[in-house]
Order: C-alpha cells, then structure tokens, then sequence
C-alpha cells in the first residue's frame, strides 16, 4: 500500500560505515530513506575498500569526530529517528552509546552488522560484548539475521532463534526482528519477537545474492518508525519495501546483486511507501 510523502521529511540520523560500491552502509541506508519520504542525516562511522565481492579493508574514525558529528547534526536539526548500521570500533560504540543516551525518547533501529555478505569479519568478542552493554539497552528495534543474533546471544549455531531473540530482549532490545534468510528453506522467515509475543512473515526466496539487503531492512523500518506508524506496521512496511527492492536488484558488479531502492520511481509511482 503507498503512502503519500509527508509535506515536511523527517530526519533521520544514520551511524554507519561509507560503502563505495553504494549497494550496502550509509549509502544503501541514505538511499532507502530518502526512497521512503525521510531525510537522511549521516554520520561515518568508518571508511571501506570493498566491492560487490567482499570487503577488503575498513578503517574506523576515531570516536570523537563521531561523536561530533552527531552532537552537532543533533543541535541543528530535529532528528525523529536514529539508524545504526556498522559502528567500526570499540570508541565508536562507546562515543555512540553517549549520543544515545542523551536521547531516550527517539527510536534507535540496530542492525548488527557483524561480518559481510561474503563473510567478512567486522566485529569480533569485545566489540560484540560492547553492543550488548551498552547499545542493545537503548535499542528499540534490533534487526540481526539467525547467525548475528545467535552470535549476539552467546549461542551455538543451532541454538532456536526464539532463545536467542529472548536473550537480546533480556538484554535491553525492546523488539527484535530476526530475519531468516540464512536458515534452509524454500521460504524466508521473518518473526518480530517483542512485548505482545511474536509475528512471522513468510516471505518467497529469491534467487541469489543481494549486497546491502539488511541494511535496506533496518534503514527503512527506522524511516517508517520516524514516519509514525506503530512497530508491526512498520516493520511490515519495512519488509514489503525490501522485498521489492531485492526483486527489482541489478548486477552492477561481478558478483552480489544490489538492491533496487529506487524501484517505485522506475515503475512510475512517484515515492516507495
């Protein structure tokens, strides 16, 4: 179902590590939003060298400037909702967690981007530990796949995913959305796991790789939940969005697939939501 474009967007501020390829981080995040009515503000958490393959080399900013950037973005413009993708380093979260904190009231959407499509490691124990300290307590909505949230959970990979989605929520997250594309089947499984119990969505498996697909997930429930609608509705409206995305994606590279985020202008409709 479309949504006309508010008059005025809202803003939301995204934490996360520039990708140059544009299929997945701010980029992809700063793409779905301003797909979906919202204003994308942006601050970089680290820098990458990758491409549609994996991701050779990523260089976190000291947690300072990104703190900086934050408070002085914050101080000039009314953020309705704040999107974490990859936080890049131990200062980072620590620098963010302060942000955060100072902001209670604003939805906060986790993707705990542990590691690349491929596989890349971008997270390993302490950084892990400092997500469950001190960011998962402040989070609204935690979007991880099967493996980040068993491995967020200190669980094995076979653990039940309602377990280790318990755990996050024992931890701070207020809903978390496990998505499960890495899980066998014919069909991909969605349940948001939050205060009034669990809701699946059965979602057809596209054939296959997508470079940026969790990404394009959480960046637009955070444009949803800063648009006003309720959790389920957003995340239900977040996930019609990323399924056309992933339908519509184009082999710009030599290997993942990126996500069309701009498939409602291409089809003439004029705006995603």
């Amino acid at each position: 179902m479309s949504a006309p474009f508010p008059p005025i967007p809202p803003v939301v501020l995204v934490f996360a590590a520039s990708d140059p390829t544009g299929g997945a981080g701010l980029q992809a995040d700063v793409m779905s939003l301003a797909a979906l009515g919202v204003h994308p503000a942006s601050v970089v958490t680290g820098v990458t060298v990758q491409d549609s393959a994996g991701v050779q080399e990523i260089m976190a900013l000291p947690g300072d400037l990104v703190e900086r950037q934050a408070r002085t973005l914050l101080a000039d413009m009314p953020v309705a909702a704040f999107k974490l993708g990859v936080l890049s380093s131990l200062d980072n979260v620590l620098a963010i967690a302060r942000v955060l904190d100072d902001y209670p009231l604003l939805p906060v959407v986790f993707d705990p981007v542990l590691a690349s499509g491929r596989g890349d490691a971008f997270a390993g124990a302490e950084l892990i530990a400092a997500m469950c300290a001190r960011i998962l307590p402040v989070t609204w909505l935690a979007t991880p796949n099967s493996v980040e949230a068993r491995r967020l959970a200190g669980l094995p990979p076979d653990a039940a995913l309602e377990v280790a989605a318990a755990h996050l929520r024992g931890v701070g997250a207020r809903h978390v959305l496990v998505t499960g594309t890495h899980e066998a089947g014919p069909q991909v499984i969605n349940t948001l796991y939050g205060p009034q119990g669990e809701e699946r969505y059965v979602w057809p498996r596209l054939a296959g790789e997508f470079h940026g697909s969790g990404c394009t997930l959480a960046a637009a429930c955070a444009a949803w939940l800063a648009r006003g609608l309720d959790m389920p509705e957003a995340v239900r409206r977040a996930q019609d969005y990323t399924w056309s995305a992933l339908a519509g994606a184009h082999a710009l590279g030599r290997a993942q697939l990126i996500p069309d985020r701009l498939h409602a202008l291409r089809r003439g409709s004029g705006h995603a939501g």
